[in-house]
């Protein structure tokens, strides 16, 4: 059976799941080559010490990187990463202290990630490891939590979808150019929770920091997965890569490997099923600039230098464009030139050895000398810590990756996203701006569905404990994003004193305020796409367990709430042919707006042969084989980790109770 590039990786790095050629919607558990963990460590460590570990299974596996908060002085956080360091110590785990860099830039250059390799952090940047043909994928704590006690952490293969680049950027155009035209161009969810598949022509024109920049941002373009093929600019990289480290008496790849690498690149099968293709043509992108405050809006530069939008903060800082050759771009735009007065730049390298190296081309002299204000190699305003947040008012240019209202300060605020050639001209100009006259032109939008074979029925083995069917009232919920705080309200998410009877109660509350009235213990919901969006918070699956609902249907989810749904014991699964027909029956009560369809009928899951049955139509799902059903059987993550070590949580009472992210 032909496989997708996504399909193979995982099946290298597979611990448990069917028995047969991986595709796109199957469950399985994975062993990833490395995780990583930044200051979220110390909560990962609660969540290893609750479920009764108490060895890490394979330590060579972890890397911990202290680089979100690193400008906090408080004894609170300095205590915090001292107990980092000292369980780091204990156990024999490769530690990065604050101000070595950003984990992601640590990954990839003291040779973490190599080529077919599946590499995790518990961080949704995670995809940049994609760039040196790795599967780079975020998870959450739990899952982080059950890596140190296992090894492993479940996972659902998503569709793969081909990018394929044409032609070349013109001179002056970046990596980060490409991944905002891309986030602008497809900003429907085309490639929402998808893995891309970088290829054709065009990638062998992209150096490896254009490629770092790409994987790593197609995180706010939607999918948990960016992937490039690796070639001679892939291998270079690796070369140089290798004579580094060796100076530094670290070898992690040999010449063999590479040579392995060089003569048979992980690759996708000719005849692969892709969902989706799209299609850019390198020589059509311009500098484009996203937002203020999102990345699905962009304008050209061209277009938004005429508006004269005045700026009093840029930011050069971040995973996405804090590289030697980032630097360097925005150097030579500011060679010779200051920073425009009530402007202020900062400046934070990727890594310590970033810094060092600028340091020795005179890149970091020449960036200060104009002006710039420098950082510590971290994340800092990128994610709101630090010096240089945006204020009430203000308008800020960055080279990071991502725009979010509040993001980088003040929600009163704005910000736009460029890259750092863009950033620096704008710090001199006052404005948003660029180094030079670019063309008004944008990429022709080429993209393409496919119709795919999909989930097949297959005979499902029935673990003891777990439902051979489920069969309910029909719930539907008919739109499309239906977000975390609809289901469970922000109101309550603090508040410990909501017993299960009372979460029942506030069910979908912000959706529909008579959701929980109209329903009842063994409705079955259904929703449509992207089920779960929003925050992370693990109420909003544990809110609907407690309402007695058995399971989700909906057309796709949201992946941090698939991952929390599973973790705390919750089934979700995906039948969007199902979604698609509801709409069609119900085209006249969701044209009235009605919020909860509630039509009395019955749906009929069987999971021993993977299908849904309403009105005597049959639509089938992903089988739900041994990985899913443990996880339902058990009650979540923490409780089949703690199976596997053996632990009986009533002989263990410092075992809490299990919770998700």
């Amino acid at each position: 059976m032909p496989q997708t590039i996504v399909e193979k990786i995982a099946q290298a790095h597979l611990a448990d799941g069917p028995k047969r050629p991986l595709r796109a919607g199957d469950f399985l558990s994975i062993r990833p080559f490395h995780v990583m963990t930044h200051d979220n460590t110390s909560a990962v460590m609660s969540k290893f010490k609750s479920i009764g570990a108490r060895r890490i299974f394979d330590p060579k596996q972890l890397v911990f990187a202290l680089d979100h908060d690193i400008q906090n002085q408080d004894e609170a956080n300095l205590k915090k990463y001292r107990s980092i360091e000292a369980f780091a110590k204990e156990h024999g785990v490769d530690f990065y202290p604050a101000g070595s860099g950003i984990g992601h830039q640590l990954m990839i250059e003291r040779g973490y990630v190599v080529p077919g390799s599946f590499v995790v952090a518990s961080d949704s940047h995670s995809n940049m490891y994609g760039a040196l043909g790795a599967v780079g994928t975020p998870i959450v704590r739990t899952d982080a939590a059950a890596v140190w006690a296992t090894g492993e952490f479940w996972w659902q293969i998503p569709r793969t979808i081909q990018v394929v680049l044409e032609g070349k950027l013109p001179e002056g155009v970046s990596g980060k150019d490409v991944i905002i035209t891309l986030c602008g161009l497809y900003n429907h969810d085309e490639a929402l929770n998808a893995a891309v598949e970088f290829c054709g022509p065009g990638v062998a024109s992209l150096p490896m920091d254009a490629r770092l920049s790409i994987s790593n941002m197609s995180t706010e373009w939607g999918p948990i997965v960016g992937w490039f093929p690796v070639d001679e600019v892939t291998i270079r990289y690796l070369r140089r890569s290798r004579e580094r480290l060796l100076e530094q008496g670290t070898e992690r790849v040999t010449e063999a490997d590479i040579e392995r690498w060089s003569k048979n690149p992980p690759q996708s099968d000719p005849d692969a099923e892709y969902s989706a293709r799209i299609v850019l043509d390198l020589s059509q992108v311009t500098p484009h600039v996203s937002g203020p405050d999102t990345v699905q809006t962009m304008q050209s530069l061209a277009e938004i230098e005429k508006k004269r939008i005045a700026i009093q903060k840029a930011y050069l800082v971040s995973c996405v464009n804090s590289r030697i050759d980032d630097l360097e771009a925005a150097a030579w735009v500011l060679c010779g030139k200051k920073v425009a007065p009530g402007v202020k730049l900062y400046v934070g390298a990727a890594s310590a050895w970033t810094q060092q190296e600028a340091e020795k081309r005179g890149v970091w002299q020449a960036l200060l000398t104009a002006g710039a204000i420098p950082l510590p190699p971290s994340c800092g305003p990128c994610i709101g810590l630090g010096t240089g947040l945006l204020e009430k008012g203000e308008v800020g240019i960055s080279a990071t990756n991502r725009n979010f209202k509040g993001r980088m300060g003040s929600r009163e605020a704005q910000c736009y996203l460029a890259s750092p050639e863009v950033v620096a001209a704008s710090a001199i100009a006052g404005y948003i701006a660029g180094p030079r006259q670019f063309q008004n032109r944008v990429p022709a939008r080429q993209y393409e569905e496919f119709a795919t074979n999909g989930p097949t029925a297959e005979r499902v083995e029935i673990l003891p404990g777990f439902p051979e069917r489920v069969e309910g009232r029909l719930v539907f919920m008919p739109q499309d994003n239906i977000n975390t705080d609809a289901i469970y309200g922000k109101d309550y998410t603090y508040r410990d004193d909501m017993t299960a009877e009372m979460m029942a109660r506030v069910v979908m509350e912000n959706y529909d305020p008579q959701f929980s009235l109209r329903t009842h213990a063994g409705d079955v919901i259904v929703g449509g796409f992207n089920f779960g969006t929003g925050s992370s918070r693990e109420q909003a699956v544990t809110c609907l367990k407690a309402k007695g609902i058995p399971l989700i249907v909906a057309a796709s989810f949201s992946q941090t709430y698939l991952r929390n749904a599973y973790n705390n014991g919750f089934l979700c699964i995906e039948v969007p042919e199902l979604i698609k027909r509801l709409r069609e029956q119900f085209a006249l009560e969701i044209g009235a707006k009605e919020k909860t369809i509630i039509p009395g009928e019955k749906l009929d899951i069987d999971f021993t042969g993977s299908t849904v049955t309403w009105r005597s139509e049959r639509f089938v799902f992903p089988p739900l084989g041994a990985v899913p059903q443990s996880l339902v059987i058990a009650g979540g993550a923490e409780n089949v980790v703690t199976q596997k070590l053996g632990l009986d949580r009533k002989e263990h009472p410092e075992i809490v109770g299990v919770s998700g992210d």
